[in-house]
């Protein structure tokens, strides 16, 4: 099955549960290919009840299709194939999220807020508890039935852009949700609005990537830390850039600095070609290599340097996608 395929369906029966099997790597074996089942729950409410239309259509936002085709188009593109997901049900909701004291926005109140005629309303927080009981999900990551839930809504909607529950769950650029032992194994809820772009999408990709692979390399120092080696640039590492983080480029003077004119030299090349034998690859960058400042292309560029091949040292893997993907495979948690 495409891994599109399913995604333009209401409510499809999932496939049967699989249980994968994860075995230690050797220097020999190739990476590990990860596919998540993935649960899609779009809020989308109707607003305008003569014409029918939802919000998305009524604010002229992005259509949720485009938005997924191209995130997952990207992110299988820049993994070298080995990060994959497959949309196994879609859930469309005519209605708001719930806060976490239950208050619901109803549709001329929100759009108050959105033209500015309106504060929002707080706290802005949504309810996951109250998703993850209305939607059966954690016996459903449980079962295998899925392995992560997508949640499309909308500005003020009160999502993060990643959070994490499960077993022994960690930071996921949000706190961990407590108490959702009952999955049985770790799992990422991703919060997208149809308002935003690919672009952003992936920078919430970006996010969950940081915190990951943080953890995966907690303990490590020195050399041994591959990660921080990577998100060296030149403002905080003079003269040992890298690649940089989701917010700043090689030659980045603050956040968001993706257009910056100026020229540095960094070693990104040396962990796209290289990688884990660095040959000491240095040359001059500017902002031409990531798109002058495009979001989306900025994005694509630093997760198409992310580790992708067979091996490992310290215990951990050099395709770090696996972790990317299947926060289970971090033991250091």
């Amino acid at each position: 099955m495409s891994i599109f395929d399913s995604f333009f369906g209401r409510r499809k029966t999932s496939p049967a549960a699989s249980r994968p099997v994860y075995t230690p790597q050797n220097a020999d074996a190739p990476p590990l290919v990860t596919s998540l089942k993935t649960l899609v729950i779009v809020y989308d409410p109707i607003v305008d009840t003569r014409s029918g239309k939802k919000l998305s259509e009524y604010m002229r936002w992005n259509r949720v299709e485009d938005l997924a085709r191209g995130f997952m188009t990207d992110i299988l593109q820049t993994s070298g194939g080995l990060a994959r997901y497959q949309i196994v049900e879609r859930i469309d909701v005519d209605g708001f999220l719930a806060k976490v004291d239950g208050y619901l926005y109803d549709a001329q109140t929100y759009l108050n807020v959105i033209r500015g005629v309106a504060r929002p309303y707080m706290p802005q927080e949504a309810n996951y508890y109250a998703i993850l009981e209305r939607f059966n999900i954690l016996p459903r990551i449980a079962a295998r039935d899925i392995d992560e839930v997508w949640i499309f809504s909308f500005p003020h909607g009160g999502l993060y852009e990643s959070i994490m529950g499960g077993t022994r769950p960690f930071w996921c650029n949000a706190p961990p949700l407590k108490n959702t032992e009952a999955a049985g194994r770790r799992f990422v809820i991703m919060g997208f609005s149809f308002e935003r772009g690919v672009g952003e999408m992936l920078e919430n990709m970006g996010h969950r990537a940081e915190s990951i692979l943080e953890k995966t390399f907690t303990g490590l120092t020195g050399d041994d830390n591959l990660w921080r080696r990577f998100i060296r640039y030149e403002k905080t590492a003079p003269g040992r850039a890298a690649v940089g983080n989701i917010h700043f480029a090689p030659n980045s003077q603050r956040d968001y600095d993706w257009n910056n004119p100026g020229s540095v030299n960094s070693e990104c090349d040396d962990w796209l070609r290289n990688f884990p034998t660095f040959k000491g690859e240095v040359r001059t960058v500017t902002s031409a290599e990531w798109g002058y400042g495009d979001t989306r292309e900025h994005h694509k560029w630093w997760f198409n340097h992310l580790p992708k091949v067979g091996g490992g040292r310290n215990g951990i893997q050099h395709n770090w996608w696996q972790y990317v993907m299947d926060p289970n495979h971090v033991r250091s948690a």
